[in-house]
């Protein structure tokens, strides 16, 4: 059976944000070993881990970048293939899309209809609430399914 390899340590002192998500990329691969999860998975995972950990030779810009490009793969990686993912994942994906998808067209409808384009804005705060509602019945689903992970990801 293969675990995931550990997050080699760097020098977090001179960057906080760096320090930041460092500490929750750790937190995720811990989160990470306590499922159990296929052999193809881990390696992906053990892959994206030894780039960051090889990457010593960066700045702390670029390496904030690289952990966070590889943070997202994994993140991608297990909400697609095991469905797997982070509290308000669903939250936070259903919040943008409410005010685009519902709120700016109720918006532009109801601008249209009452002859009055400026309250075009007036569909946003609609489409956050419908976005944040939907969302939150989506995280509530996956966490009564076991498919939560501890940890809400920060960017």
């Amino acid at each position: 059976m293969m675990t995931i390899i550990k997050l080699r340590g760097v020098n977090l002192e001179s960057d906080i944000r760096l320090s930041q998500l460092y500490n929750q990329f750790d937190t995720l691969l811990s989160e990470l070993r306590k499922k159990e999860l296929p052999d193809s998975i881990i390696q992906t995972i053990n892959n994206e881990v030894e780039e960051i950990n090889t990457s010593n030779s960066l700045t702390t810009a670029d390496l904030r970048k690289v952990i966070k490009k590889k943070q997202t793969a994994i993140l991608r990686l297990i909400e697609k293939d095991l469905k797997l993912v982070p509290k308000n994942y669903y939250r936070t994906l259903w919040l943008a899309l409410g005010m685009t998808v519902f709120g700016i067209p109720l918006g532009v409808l109801a601008g249209v209809l009452l002859g009055k384009p400026g309250l075009f804005a007036i569909g946003l705060p609609i489409g956050v609430a419908i976005g944040v509602t939907v969302g939150t019945a989506m995280d509530k689903t996956a966490a009564k399914e076991n498919r939560q992970l501890n940890l809400e990801i920060k960017y």
